[in-house]
């Protein structure tokens, strides 16, 4: 008897807006540790992209980047993760002159905790990988919104107004 295996992973929780962002901890692209906590009082951009200077993530990082000042302005923090590694990261953002931490989750702990592994298609292939996802984050450590279908080219302009 032949038993078929779902590639698609078991969802442990189901975050929603109005839910306790779970506070993570990992490290950056300079070897520094950071947490959820280190952020209270702020408004948080988390951003979770599925891999460093692929044309999508690159166009969602340097949107970030070019409204960086106005984002700090409005007293939010951008914060991006991927699985890839720190030396990844480290390319990524002297390559693009990137002003925030990315975190390397090369363990996918916190993918996993806020349920963005999983089954994804692109170009009519189906694989595992990162789910493109922006969590808003308010000064209490809620999430306020979910952006389940990020605009890469326009991320700021999504964040402004979703937070509105």
């Amino acid at each position: 008897m032949l038993v078929a295996l779902s590639l698609k992973p078991t969802i442990m929780t189901q975050l929603t807006e109005g839910s306790q962002a779970p506070v993570f901890e990992g490290v950056d692209q300079n070897g520094k540790k950071i947490s959820l906590n280190d952020f209270k009082g702020k408004k948080v951009i988390l951003y979770f992209y599925p891999k460093d200077d692929t044309p999508g993530c690159t166009a969602q990082a340097c949107n970030l980047r070019d409204n960086y000042q106005e984002l700090i302005s409005k007293g939010f923090q951008v914060i991006g993760i991927s699985t890839d590694s720190v030396k990844s990261h480290k390319k990524f953002e002297d390559k693009f002159q990137l002003p925030f931490p990315l975190i390397a989750d090369e363990e996918k702990k916190i993918v996993e905790m806020y349920d963005v592994w999983g089954e994804k298609t692109f170009m009519g292939n189906t694989t595992i990988g990162t789910i493109r996802t922006t969590f808003l984050i308010n000064e209490e450590g809620k999430i306020k919104k979910i952006i389940t279908k990020p605009d890469t080219k326009n991320q700021t302009e999504q964040v402004l107004e979703a937070w509105k």
